[in-house]
């Protein structure tokens, strides 16, 4: 259903205040869940917050968000996130990379023991905002098997990467490292749909395109060995460097397990230490430009750049003041609202 929007950010805001988090974190990870919910990202948008309720009923997440900041040094920054709101800790890790690329024209942060932080691509976007290339990555609970095993052991283990460009949408690239995200197979099944070719195996590692199978099972990395071990990689640095659980040993956010363990990388480049931004922007236009007015594949009338869509979808929501979103995550939320003595009911805007 469509969902006035500012309603919504207002039901948000209020059940996570009731959660006892704080006004401006409350604010933040509404704005985070709803822009993923814009963009036509439902897996990572206000389907969280029951997941988030549930934490914190079965007291496996620290809300308030408290962070702490294990080594400041140079370009670098590490932060522990606590067990706390994801979004909070990407957000100042990300905010870090800004201002140590500022100074040293390139800055990197790792984030420990946080929680799923959402629509990845936010972090670069504030990069972006501030004429910047702009980097995230963080590991997951095991999903996905690595190319030629039968049982999952990698997160989906996201990436992203966001540019300025001139007259346009930034480019925002944001993949998982497996054929599709986790959330697309769970959304099936709360769909009572089948999934395509080659997204997943069963437990007894057979393909299969019954999602409930696939969940039992695990799913695969893109290209084989190419998603394999950008998947390795991202661990690697998020898990294994940061101090973080890594493998295996991560729990996932849709059960309260316990705390993730979630680790995550952010980097944050100053294009003004390589060339004007202007001059930057402008080049990045031209490239665009080139690629869109390129030969089309039969059947294609228009060619777009990464993230392209999404962000067309978001303006055009923005533009009518709705944003759609499932139908059960309302009602669970209208749920949450009213066991917490909150007014406010969301309903469907005709």
């Amino acid at each position: 259903m469509k969902i006035v929007i500012k309603d919504l950010r207002k039901a948000i805001s209020d059940v996570l205040l009731a959660l006892d988090a704080s006004e401006k974190e409350a604010s933040l990870v509404a704005d985070v869940l709803i822009e993923a919910d814009l963009r036509g990202i439902p897996t990572h948008g206000c389907a969280f917050i029951p997941l988030i309720a549930e934490r914190y009923a079965n007291k496996v997440i620290n809300i308030p968000t408290k962070l702490d900041f294990v080594n400041d040094d140079g370009a670098i920054t590490h932060i522990e996130g606590n067990n706390g709101f994801g979004q909070v800790a990407a957000a100042e890790a990300m905010q870090q990379c800004i201002d140590k690329a500022k100074q040293n024209g390139i800055g990197f942060s790792l984030v420990r023991n946080t929680n799923h932080i959402g629509f990845l691509g936010y972090y670069p976007l504030m990069a972006v905002a501030e004429g910047m290339v702009g980097i995230s990555m963080t590991n997951a609970a095991p999903a996905m098997a690595p190319f030629g095993g039968a049982e999952a052991f990698f997160g989906t283990n996201p990436l992203s990467i966001a540019s300025p460009v001139a007259k346009g949408h930034p480019f925002v690239l944001d993949m998982s490292t497996s054929v599709v995200a986790r959330g697309k197979i769970r959304r099936a099944q709360r769909e009572n749909q089948s999934i395509g070719d080659g997204w997943a195996l069963d437990a007894d590692g057979l393909p299969t395109n019954d999602p409930n199978a696939a969940l039992a099972g695990t799913v695969l990395p893109i290209a084989g060995p190419k998603g394999y071990g950008l998947s390795l990689f991202i661990d690697l640095l998020s898990g294994l460097l940061s101090g973080s659980k890594y493998g295996k040993d991560l729990l996932t956010f849709h059960k309260p397990l316990g705390p993730t363990g979630v680790g995550a990388t952010f980097i944050a480049i100053d294009i003004k230490r390589f060339m004007p931004l202007e001059q930057f922007n402008t080049l990045a236009h031209d490239y665009a430009e080139s690629i869109r007015n390129m030969k089309k594949a039969k059947g294609v009338e228009q060619i777009y750049l990464p993230g392209e869509i999404e962000a067309i979808r978001a303006e055009s929501s923005r533009k009518e003041g709705l944003v759609e979103v499932d139908d059960q995550i309302i009602d669970k939320i209208n749920l949450i609202l009213k066991e917490k003595g909150l007014s406010l009911h969301l309903k469907e805007e005709n």
